[in-house]
């Protein structure tokens, strides 16, 4: 059974950082390629950055392009989103999503795996 399990969300002011993590068990992760996606409340569920599975590609949403980075150890089956300059309309559901592949995808659709979800909250 595949697990994705997501932490590091939490409370932080405008312009200050949070690094999420995404532990997860169950599938060849050095095989997958990952994603992160966010939920605003009363929005749908949006793209924020994907990472292939060795590492080498990585794409991101334009709103987070040169703030985030995502980022992988194969070693610890663990995906990193590294957020800087955080920002109100930031604040979301983060969700860690694997895919059966191992090209990166910008579509939620393309994701079989999910994570429960981290909160982050960026207060002004």
């Amino acid at each position: 059974q595949v697990q994705l399990v997501e932490s590091g969300g939490g409370l932080v002011q405008a312009g200050g950082s949070l690094r999420l993590s995404c532990a997860a068990s169950g599938l060849t992760f050095s095989s997958n390629a990952m994603g992160w996606f966010r939920q605003a409340p009363g929005k749908e569920r949006t793209f924020v950055a994907t990472i292939s599975w060795t590492g080498g590609g990585t794409y991101y949403a334009d709103s987070v392009k040169g703030r985030f980075t995502i980022s992988r150890d194969n070693a610890k089956n663990t995906v990193y989103l590294q957020m800087n300059s955080l920002q109100p309309e930031d604040t979301a559901v983060y969700y860690c999503a694997g895919r059966s592949t191992r090209w990166a995808s910008g579509q939620t659709h393309d994701y079989d795996y999910w994570g429960q979800g981290t909160q982050v909250t960026v207060s002004s």
